[in-house]
């Protein structure tokens, strides 16, 4: 099903291959007798697509001859699918940087493989622990995948330590103002754009987050400012003007992040603060109401009865 973001980019790498694919009732219908690999550009205004990158080099690990993909996205995901599909005897080479080069095979075998850590997730229990003056310690995160993320918290005033593969998360003091652009990787995530903006809103000063990868997506500012947060929207830009108290309120999530942020931000709020619409959150967090319980917090899902 189409979903809010473009996908453009993803039948028209589709298309190359040789597949049909029409738009009907919201659906995206594709189908072809045999694909046929194929060069192909995946950049886009804003940066390459992830999403499209992976759903065309699973297709042309399949397809007969040379698919070869210019401007591919080179985000660990990318990097981890494309191991996993070469355990599986695909022939991918590149996964990472910008060109992929993948040769058809007949067929692919079975493969044992252990995905590689959520960086957003372990981010979001990095932030939270930051928003509410805790301190967590993710297990087995992968900080070469998160420096964008670790970097702009150190220069927030929030400390992390970094031992083995366990990252150590907490407060250094007063939070610091700062500004971010979300960028394509390695830059700054915009998957954790609106959890910065939590963590923003309790710091003291003025800090400007500028969305560079897609637009319109400070859905989360009108239900931040319902919890007493000073925000406002200047073109691509946020400007957070932080450190007054939150208060607790009803406020509905949006989206996947979005609904990350509101919780973080709730957990900081004075008094009692209801995210309404979760289902989202579940698309991007398996148990996070526990997970969050377990590091202290005072946090319950209420099923829609």
């Amino acid at each position: 099903m189409i979903g809010a973001r473009p996908i453009n980019l993803h039948l028209k790498g589709f298309e190359s291959l040789g597949a049909k694919v029409t738009i009907e009732g919201g659906y995206v219908h594709a189908s072809a007798r045999r694909l046929i690999g194929s060069a192909m550009f995946l950049g886009g205004r804003s940066g390459s697509t992830v999403l499209g990158t992976a759903n065309v080099m699973m297709a042309a690990t399949l397809a007969e001859g040379v698919t070869l993909i210019e401007s591919a996205a080179c985000e660990p995901e990318v990097v981890d699918l494309a191991n996993f599909l070469n355990a599986m005897g695909a022939r991918i080479i590149g996964a990472g940087s910008p060109t992929i080069t993948i040769t058809g095979v007949k067929e692919l075998h079975g493969a044992e493989h252990e995905v590689i850590p959520d960086r957003i997730e372990a981010a979001t229990y990095a932030i939270a622990a930051a928003v509410t003056n805790g301190e967590v310690t993710l297990r087995g995160a992968r900080a070469d995948h998160m420096h964008a993320i670790l970097d702009k918290l150190n220069d927030s005033g929030v400390k992390v330590d970094r031992t083995g593969p366990d990252i150590t998360v907490h407060r250094n003091g007063r939070l610091k103002p700062v500004d971010i652009t979300t960028l394509p990787y390695s830059g700054f995530p915009t998957d954790a754009q609106a959890q910065m903006m939590a963590l923003m809103a309790v710091t003291p000063g003025i800090s400007i987050i500028t969305e560079r990868i897609f637009e319109s997506r400070f859905m989360h500012v009108s239900e931040l400012a319902r919890l007493g947060a000073d925000i406002e929207i200047e073109g691509p830009s946020a400007i957070v003007k932080g450190g007054k108290p939150l208060s607790g309120a009803p406020v509905m999530a949006s989206d996947l992040r979005a609904s990350a942020a509101l919780v973080l931000a709730g957990l900081a709020a004075r008094g009692t603060t209801q995210v309404n619409r979760v289902y989202h959150i579940d698309r991007g967090y398996e148990n996070i109401d526990v997970k969050l319980r377990h590091l202290g917090a005072r946090i319950e899902r209420i099923e829609e009865s």
